[in-house]
């Protein structure tokens, strides 16, 4: 297999050439195959080089892997202090949200095998992914709960804020796993040059009804749904129509 190259992302000369093919190639296969079925040598292979590489840039195939897992995209703690930036308004903040969220869907199949990749994991656990989830997703959940504590007037965030910031990163979570799926249904929407900051305002926008509608149930003090323990049962067509 030969490795794609992205001309974004020139190759750098010597041993660093060699590190960056041997990540793109693990990552590929990796995503394909899963840790166990892949091979050092196909590792080798497949990036123009000799297994002593992966041994003196990785250690082992299990450092590779490692750095497949968290090096393609980053980790991008440095852009999420955007997020909770206090300077910024509710509109602002948010849009840094989803702008820091969909950031590596502009990578194009980088991040489809990095999704592959990550969806792997949780059949083939390794621990690698919760080693994730502490580095580079909760410090945005963290950030976005800032915003929303700010927002609703919370010393502290509550289930419901905590609930709010999980359904706010569901809009952008599901274009990453759901991608084929939308290309398969509305194709002309990934399609676009600009389609990732159309798609950046059109989250931000929902996301913004969702917190404003948060608000207003907060301030008529409503619960967060109606006892439904206590609504009347439907009636029955069928018992009606008898009487």
């Amino acid at each position: 297999m030969t490795p794609t190259h992205d001309p974004a992302r020139p190759l750098r000369s010597d041993g660093e050439a060699t590190r960056e093919r041997l990540l793109r190639s693990a990552l590929q296969l990796f995503a394909r195959q899963g840790f166990a079925k892949t091979s050092t040598r196909e590792l080798a292979e497949a990036a123009g080089a000799n297994i002593a590489a992966i041994r003196y840039h990785f250690g082992d195939k299990a450092g590779l892997y490692r750095a497949t897992f968290v090096e393609p995209l980053g980790d991008g703690t440095a852009d999420v202090g955007r997020v909770a930036d206090t300077s910024l308004d509710l509109p602002g903040a948010i849009r840094a949200f989803y702008g820091h969220f969909l950031e590596p869907l502009r990578r194009g199949d980088e991040a489809r095998l990095c999704m592959k990749l990550h969806f792997r994991e949780l059949l083939e656990p390794s621990g690698l992914l919760c080693g994730g989830i502490a580095q580079s997703i909760r410090p945005l959940h963290d950030a976005l709960l800032q915003v929303l504590c700010r927002h609703l007037e919370l010393a502290e965030p509550d289930e419901e804020a905590r609930r709010l910031a999980i359904g706010l990163a569901g809009l952008g979570v599901h274009l990453h796993v759901g991608r084929d799926v939308i290309d398969e249904l509305e194709p002309q929407l990934n399609a676009a040059p600009d389609a990732i900051d159309r798609w950046v305002d059109t989250l931000s926008r929902f996301g913004l009804s969702m917190i404003e509608a948060e608000r207003r149930r907060r301030a008529a003090g409503h619960d967060p749904l109606p006892d439904l323990g206590a609504a009347a049962p439907p009636a029955d067509p069928f018992v009606e129509s008898r009487t």
